[in-house]
């Protein structure tokens, strides 16, 4: 096991990932920004180090600088998180050209599944059922021919990178050209990574996606399923474990594919496979994260299983201690993405408890929130035994949560699980008005 970790993000994660460090008796080195000098992770960490400006150009992607930091803080292994490096094959490999344990998966399979055109081609050599669509198209022209042949609607995709950037939906030949140099354009701004391609809209339809876990010794569990189609322009908003939209029958055989697809591509390491749902009941199979996602929290609640300690034993080589049949899913989870609306410094905080009530965030009174990051402030995750109960308890812990200073998305949190078509369980991506 490694002794000393650097976390090579910032915010709620970095916060996380220090917590389940210091439970494992490991020491922690945070990174930070200028504009992040006074965070609640520097504060945690045993040790910290500044490494550039607020953009995070100047500093959580600087990969020479967080590499020499972990090198000059003897740590043994780097943490990426979520977003900035997470998914980044070089920074990877540079990692392990200097002696550094990237607590990921390996660059070549960073390299070959991250590419979400390729990656659909090395699944169809799998049971799973990929939805329609190309390998990469290098222009607007073979956009269109390759649109004609699938049929209106398409989606146009980035081929890295995710957080729906670089996504656009396509109704006509009309919009395609735009939409082509938007996309590409967006996807080189985000990603550095201009390539797209394009796949069958599948609507009406809902986002599921699982949890795997998978070790270098052959071993796969997948951790249940988890539905995210509360999204608004293609960003999750709220997540549910289970899905009430899945069956137990349906959701066993789900798991067996996913497992076993994740065995025949050799992936080793936390990742998530992600499915449109139809309404005939079919799986989609669109896309494979992989790292640790934003709302894995409510995988833990549900299962008790720690992901992120997980993520550390695998990348330290040590073997999953359970099976399939050790993964119990019963009762509810849901998480709710609390995200802020304005800058500014936190005047309260006022954080709801009680029995199975989790918020994972870095505010503490008196925090900055700035403007060069993301807007996520922090995830509040309820479990209960059935979902009816845990609806209840989300509302209440909603009601309780208090984030003074700042404008804050808690209200529209509360709207949507008072709404009776969540509250049915009959939603699916149109929820938010997303077409």
């Amino acid at each position: 096991m490694f002794s000393k970790i650097l976390i090579a993000n910032r915010g709620e994660i970095a916060v996380r990932i220090i917590r389940a460090c210091k439970e494992m008796g490991v020491a922690t080195v945070a990174v930070y920004s200028e504009a992040d000098k006074n965070a609640l992770h520097v504060a945690l960490a045993d040790q910290s180090y500044c490494i550039g400006g607020p953009e995070a150009s100047e500093s959580y992607l600087n990969e020479n600088q967080i590499i020499s930091t972990a090198i000059l803080a003897g740590a043994q292994a780097i943490h990426p998180g979520y977003g900035f490096l997470s998914e980044n094959a070089h920074f990877a490999r540079a990692c392990r050209k200097n002696g550094l344990v990237f607590i990921g998966p390996d660059p070549e399979s960073m390299e070959r599944i991250g590419n979400k055109a390729l990656l659909k081609e090395l699944i169809r050599s799998t049971c799973l059922t990929v939805i329609p669509g190309t390998k990469t198209v290098a222009s607007a022209a073979e956009a269109r021919q390759a649109a004609d042949g699938i049929g209106y609607p398409v989606m146009l995709k980035a081929c890295a990178g995710g957080g729906g950037r670089g996504i656009r939906l396509i109704h006509s030949e009309d919009e395609l050209e735009d939409a082509y140099y938007q996309a590409t354009s967006e996807a080189v701004s985000a990603f550095g990574d201009g390539s797209v391609y394009l796949e069958k809209y599948i609507f009406p339809a809902r986002h599921v996606e699982l949890q795997i876990l998978a070790d270098e010794y052959g071993n796969a569990v997948c951790l249940g399923d988890r539905d995210c189609s509360l999204q608004r322009r293609n960003q999750k908003l709220l997540e549910e474990t289970p899905s009430p939209a899945v069956n137990d029958g349906q959701r066993q055989g789900i798991i067996e594919l996913a497992v076993d697809a994740v065995k025949k591509i050799g992936y080793v390491g936390a990742g998530t496979l992600e499915f449109l749902l139809d309404r005939e009941g079919n799986f989609w199979f669109m896309e494979m994260n992989v790292r640790l996602q934003v709302e894995h929290c409510v995988t833990e609640m549900l299962t008790g299983f720690d992901l992120v300690k997980w993520q550390i034993r695998i990348a330290a080589g040590i073997p999953l201690n359970f099976i399939q049949k050790d993964v119990r899913i019963k009762g509810s989870a849901i998480e709710c993405r609390i995200n802020a609306g304005s800058c500014g410094a936190l005047e309260m905080l006022h954080v709801p408890g009680g029995p199975s009530v989790r918020f994972d965030t870095c505010l503490v009174t008196g925090t900055v929130v700035s403007p060069y990051y993301d807007s996520l402030l922090g995830k509040l995750i309820v479990y209960a035994k059935t979902r009816e109960e845990a609806l209840r308890k989300m509302r209440a812990a909603l009601c309780e949560l208090v984030i003074g200073g700042i404008s804050t998305n808690i209200e529209e949190q509360l709207r949507i699980v008072e709404d009776e078509r969540f509250i049915s369980g009959n939603y699916d991506l149109a929820f938010m008005g997303n077409r």
